[in-house]
């Protein structure tokens, strides 16, 4: 989605043409409860031309797809035998919990907890947000393979939510 009706909001290189009402009513043309049900947001900045033109290759496909595959299995593992009540389909990966495998899960160190607490207040994040953040900090801490979400993993996840968008929804 643009930032704005002219799509140059924050843009570094063309001044954004949109009055500040302008931005807000666009932006809140989608509601914060399906704000609420992206896990991911992030502002693609322009890309410079020395970035373009730079023979330097990112992290090869194989790379990635191997990292993945191995917090897959983690998730695979965990869930091995976890199915959901109401549907008694499996529980295949961190998406598919439900609160309470969240709770059992998704458990905090007291650092994590202080820092979860903060954003709760600070972005004023509904009881979906709260659940959805550790689901995805969950699988950050699964793709660096930690065993436990640590306060990186946490801090990682809630830099996802939506900035300056219909109050942090």
């Amino acid at each position: 989605m643009y930032p704005c009706p002219c799509g140059y909001y924050n843009d570094s290189v063309k001044p954004c043409t949109c009055s500040p009402g302008t931005v807000t009513k666009y932006q809140k043309r989608i509601s914060g409860p399906l704000l609420d049900r992206i896990d991911i947001h992030i502002e693609v900045p322009r890309v410079e031309y020395d970035k373009l033109s730079d023979t330097r290759l990112g992290e090869p496909s194989e790379t990635v797809r191997a990292r993945v595959e191995t917090a897959r299995q983690i998730q695979r593992k965990r869930f091995g035998d976890v199915t959901m009540r109401s549907s008694h389909l499996q529980i295949a990966c961190n998406s598919d919990m439900r609160p309470a495998e969240v709770r059992k899960f998704c458990d905090l160190d007291d650092t994590s907890r202080s820092l979860m607490k903060s954003a709760m207040s600070q972005l004023q994040l509904s009881a979906r947000a709260y659940h959805r953040i550790l689901k995805l900090a969950r699988t950050i801490a699964d793709l660096a393979g930690s065993e436990r979400i640590g306060p990186s993993h946490l801090a990682e996840a809630l830099q996802y939510r939506p900035r300056g968008m219909m109050g942090g929804a």
